[in-house]
This record gives structure tokens, sequence and C-alpha cells, in this order.
């Protein structure tokens, strides 16, 4: 039979797991200002910014590599 976790244990779960996605939900604002779109402030997805990320680098990659 298994236990059920106290209340004290799934609060503290519970903090971790918001500070996680704070810290993850962060991390995309970050890299979404360093990427370029038209117009400047256009709302992206998570899988958005990860393929427009992905895209940018391979340009930049080109850049450097004419």
């Amino acid at each position: 039979r298994r236990r059920r976790a106290t209340a004290k244990y799934r609060s503290a779960h519970a903090t971790r797991e918001r500070i996680r996605v704070e810290a993850f939900n962060l991390a995309f604002a970050e890299l979404r200002k360093l990427l370029p779109t038209l117009p400047p402030d256009k709302k992206l997805s998570k899988i958005e910014i990860l393929r427009l990320a992905i895209c940018y680098i391979s340009y930049l990659n080109h850049v450097l590599d004419v």
C-alpha cells in the first residue's frame, strides 16, 4: 500500500516546481530577446523560439563561413 505524501512535502515540492518553471520561462524570455523578429515584440511560443534560435544560429554560422 502506498503512503500519501504529507502536506509539508507536497508544499515543498510545489515550491520547487514553481521555482523550476519560473527559471525555465525566464530562460526562454532571455533567449527570445536575442532573436530578430518582425515586429520586434512578436509573441512566440516556446517551440517557435527554439526553431527560430536554430535557424538564427545556422544563419550566423553561414555568415562567419563566408
